[in-house]
């Protein structure tokens, strides 16, 4: 499990993209998916493409946005600008969205919220068990940065996965 508290300072520039991962973490929830918003950015901060959760809305349980976020690096960066990266993300990594940034080689990631910290509410509030176990990012791909929770936006991340559980 992960450890509550970052391991790095946020700069002004993390914030700004996890405050677009709120974003579309909400719009994730208001067509019915998982309240998950995700941006890659460059080494200098300049973002590149942005996802949000589409499982129900697409009926694909893997339409994370972490993952098409690591395969649209794969696909369309080099190496060296895939190590440079970053994928911000409303919530830590589930293991198949921690492994995909692996693979790919996305270098960092920052997230709003821990998987312990998710794992935590939705069982306080009664919702149902991940399928997945909610492993660390470092434990399934540790060469990936890992920079998070982010204590000044975890609220407002509690407030929509509070919603999507019907809490």
């Amino acid at each position: 499990m992960t450890n509550d508290q970052p391991s790095t300072e946020i700069t002004p520039t993390d914030m700004a993209h996890l405050r677009r991962c709120l974003e579309l973490a909400a719009e994730a929830l208001a067509d019915g998916d998982g309240p998950f918003g995700s941006v890659l950015a460059d080494a200098v901060g300049n973002a590149l493409r942005e996802d949000r959760n589409r499982e129900h809305s697409t009926g694909d349980p893997t339409a994370h946005p972490e993952i098409a976020l690591a395969r649209w690096a794969a696909l369309n960066l080099d190496p060296e600008a895939r190590a440079g990266a970053t994928i911000y993300t409303s919530g830590e990594h589930c293991p198949m969205c921690a492994a995909g940034q692996g693979w790919s080689g996305v270098g960092r990631v920052v997230y709003i919220a821990s998987s312990e910290q998710l794992t935590q509410w939705r069982a306080g509030w009664g919702a149902a068990e991940s399928p997945v176990l909610p492993l660390a990012i470092g434990e399934v791909a540790p060469a990936v940065e890992a920079v998070g929770p982010v204590p000044e936006l975890v609220e407002e991340i509690r407030t929509l996965h509070q919603a999507a559980a019907g809490a």
